[in-house]
Parts: structure tokens; C-alpha cells; sequence
């Protein structure tokens, strides 16, 4: 499955994301613990940092139940079902009926388990997973969503009708992927570009005003993850300092 090879694959630059990704400062110790760890100062370096923190949190909950993403093997049954590929992968995803479900404004529904080691990590860093699983999903559709009202507008219907008209061959029907040179052509010749580059900003700020309570639970809850793993990187860090007799900067 190639999700579970990516994820076998990301083990090797775990460490190395945690460390390039709070480049900004070190956590110091102190007598009833520590201070807040510092905290990446782009957004990408903090995207990193949650990212390979729930990656060192998928693989100790895996290590738990006697399993790695690192590439389990297993014997193969008659049928080239490889056992130990469906234990990972039911200890990664859960298993059995999904817990979580939402049901997106374009129709789309998405559902997840909690009983899985993603769940678990999920937890772990962001405190309420049901919260942060209907925030992700509605933040992330948010274009999606403002896209689908993009194409009920009149401007855009009767711009992307003669777009079709454009790319469309005499006499013939239109094509599914036109050459990309005639798709921009015709972008111009139609209005589709003005009429999309001038509804699209308004629409997206639409839904996002819409969605506000959702995006608020987002922040709030992704602010969390990124001090959670911050810890994480500084518990990881401040041991491996004191054995080689340095201190925490």
C-alpha cells in the first residue's frame, strides 16, 4: 500500500525534521520542569515539526502492539494476502465501523476511525480528536466548497459554456483534457479567466466568514499540536544533551 511505504519511509528523517524544525531556539530545563520549547518560525518548518511528531507517535504506538511502519513482514496466505501487511494496516487506520464522519457541503462525506495509532498520535497531540477531525476536514474543503458555489454563478456558467464552445473541435465533442495551449486560449477568449480570478477571492471569503467557528477550533487546536510537539522534540533532545555532558541551550 503506498501510504504505508511513505510512512516506512519517513521513519529515517524523523529526527532530522525535529531537529531542523526548531531551529529558532532550545528548551530549557528548570526545577519544576521546563520552559515552552521554541517554536519553528515559518509555517512549513511548523507544518515539519507536527508532522514528524505524530510520526515519532504513530511508531511508539505501533512499537506497543509489536508492529513497525518500517516494513513488517509476515507470512503469506494462499490467497497473496500478506497477514502481517493487514495487521499494520488496521493498527495504523483502525478497524471495523468508522467513528468519524462528516458530510462535506459539496456532498463528499469522509469518515475515520479512532482505535488506530494515526488516532491515537492525533490525540496525543491535539487533545480532542473528534474536534480536530471535523476542523481538519471542513478547513481543509474549504476551497472545494467555495468552487462548487463558483460554478452556480450565472457569470461563471455562461463564461465556462463558451469556453466549451471554444475548445470543442467543429463538429465534434469536446474534448476531455484539451491541449493545455488551447485550454489557456480559450481561457482569455471566454472571460472564464476574469470571470474565475474575480469570484473565486469573494466566494473563498464567503465560506471561510461561513466556517468561522470551524477555523477558530482549527487554529486553536493546531496551536496546541505545535507546542505538543515541541515537548516532544525538547523530551527527545534534553536527555540525549545530558549524556553527552553539554547543557540545553
Amino acid at each position: 500500500m503506498r501510504l504505508l511505504r511513505a510512512l516506512g519511509a519517513a521513519v529515517s528523517v524523523v529526527l532530522a525534521l525535529l531537529a531542523l524544525s526548531v531551529l529558532g531556539g532550545c528548551a530549557t530545563p528548570t526545577g519544576a520542569g521546563r520552559d515552552a520549547a521554541a517554536l519553528p518560525r515559518t509555517e512549513r518548518e511548523r507544518d515539519d515539526l507536527i508532522k514528524a511528531a505524530q510520526q515519532v507517535l504513530v511508531e511508539r504506538c505501533l512499537a506497543g502492539r509489536g508492529l513497525s511502519s518500517k516494513g513488517a513482514v509476515g507470512e503469506r496466505r494462499a490467497d497473496g494476502t500478506d497477514d502481517a501487511d493487514r495487521r499494520l494496516q488496521g493498527a495504523l487506520f483502525g478497524r471495523g465501523r468508522t467513528e468519524l464522519s462528516v458530510t462535506l457541503a459539496t456532498g463528499y462525506t469522509v469518515k475515520a476511525h479512532t482505535d488506530g495509532c494515526l488516532a491515537a498520535a492525533q490525540r496525543e497531540l491535539y487533545g480532542d480528536e473528534r474536534r480536530w477531525f471535523r476542523a481538519e476536514v471542513v478547513v481543509n474543503n474549504l476551497r472545494a466548497e467555495a468552487g462548487l458555489r463558483l460554478k452556480d454563478d450565472p457569470d461563471h456558467r455562461a463564461a465556462h459554456g463558451r469556453w466549451v464552445h471554444c475548445v470543442t473541435p467543429d463538429h465534434g465533442p469536446g474534448p476531455e483534457r484539451p491541449d493545455p495551449a488551447v485550454a489557456a486560449r480559450c481561457d482569455r477568449e471566454s472571460g472564464l479567466g476574469e470571470v474565475r480570478a474575480r469570484l473565486e477571492p469573494a466566494l473563498l471569503d464567503q465560506v471561510r466568514a461561513e466556517r468561522r467557528d470551524q477555523l477558530t477550533t482549527y487554529r486553536q487546536l493546531r496551536t496546541r499540536a505545535l507546542h505538543r510537539a515541541a515537548d516532544l522534540y525538547a523530551e527527545r533532545t534534553v536527555p540525549e544533551n545530558r549524556e553527552k555532558g553539554s547543557s540545553p541551550s
